[in-house]
């Protein structure tokens, strides 16, 4: 009697350091080799629409507001020696602003206070004063008309709390990548030449692309119709334009909707998994477009999300330790795949 794709898939060794897509190249991403049939809970960093959102919120609470007082939960938080977080103390905040995945205030001494919350950071507005308490705490920011308090809910503590002095201190946080609701076409085409990767990647490295991370990337790929894996040298000058196009449009569409939200209240639940999200977070739901069931490769800490009818003419995206554990068995089509996993119901039932 064959093996069940799930137990047959559940037999690759965790010990791989590499897999590949056996079509396109996603042998790029290091990651562990775990089958698109098995589910994690994943998480993801807050991302250019989160981030604006944290900034409009923060804005009026706290811009021409003094800030009082620095208090650390952690040492580990803190990432800079000079200026010290007392030269902070006391001081007005002159402006709040995102610096990629970054939140930075500007002080009236020229010094910027720059958080990075990583994965499981968040902010959180409570009443003057807030106390710091429990393991997911990591700092108050006591200001005159409350405190910003920073948690975060790991055990691998990410976040982090850089103190620099001007705009050149600043300068030496800032990946370079590439602001794409300031871009126009051709400064987009250039950051997309500028290496090779699969599109995924680029998207999400913040040296070519400022702000965009896991749960974007899969939404402005799904809207432009391109499969997350192919290569950037081999995009047409059509879909380079339509990449451009949905990047923007993507980016736009949600960060008005959380800045609108945080206009009404202080931005709470942040999420890289959004209700009205296309593919990102949805395996095996159904394409809002076409119907068919969203599809994923899982590497690392991140994945991918896709739909093999919108984005990949159907083909499926396959991890190279999968396939070639599956030898001939491994589905090559979203319909091949649909059939199998029928085959397999039908055999335990």
């Amino acid at each position: 009697m064959p093996v069940s794709l799930e137990r047959r898939a559940s037999a690759i060794s965790t010990d791989s350091s590499r897999v590949s897509d056996s079509n396109s190249g996603l042998s790029q991403w290091p990651r562990r080799p775990i089958t698109g049939l098995a589910r994690r809970k994943l998480s993801d960093v807050p991302e250019l629409p989160d981030v604006v959102a944290y900034v409009a919120a923060l804005e009026p609470r706290v811009v021409g507001k003094k800030l009082e007082r620095v208090r650390l939960g952690s040492p580990f938080l803190l990432r800079s020696i000079e200026p010290p977080v007392a030269q902070a103390e006391g001081r007005r905040v002159t402006g709040v602003r995102r610096l990629g995945k970054r939140i930075v205030f500007g002080l009236d001494n020229n010094i910027y206070i720059v958080i990075h919350l990583m994965i499981a950071g968040r902010l959180h507005w409570k009443a003057r004063g807030a106390k710091l308490a429990g393991r997911m705490a990591l700092a108050a920011f006591d200001f005159e008309t409350g405190t910003l308090l920073l948690t975060e809910a790991s055990s691998k503590k990410r976040a982090s709390l850089h103190l620099v002095r001007g705009e050149a201190g600043l300068s030496e946080l800032d990946r370079g990548g590439l602001e794409v609701l300031e871009a126009d076409l051709a400064a987009f085409r250039a950051a997309l030449a500028r290496e090779n990767h699969t599109v995924k990647r680029a998207l999400t490295d913040p040296r070519l692309f400022s702000g965009i991370g896991n749960a974007y990337s899969d939404e402005i790929l799904h809207r432009a119709r391109l499969s997350p894996a192919k290569w950037t040298s081999r995009l047409t000058d059509e879909e380079t334009e339509r990449l451009y196009r949905s990047a923007r449009e993507t980016l736009e569409t949600w960060a008005a909707r959380f800045v609108a939200e945080a206009a009404k209240a202080f931005p709470e639940k942040v999420t890289a998994f959004r209700e009205g999200m296309a593919v990102h977070g949805r395996y095996g739901k159904p394409c809002p477009v076409c119907g068919s069931p969203v599809q994923r490769i899982v590497y690392a800490e991140n994945e991918a999300n896709y739909c093999a009818v919108c984005q990949t003419e159907g083909k499926l995206l396959a991890d190279r330790a999968l396939s070639q554990l599956l030898r001939g068995d491994w589905p090559r089509t979203l319909e091949e795949l649909e059939d199998r996993k029928a085959a397999d119901r039908r055999m335990k039932g």
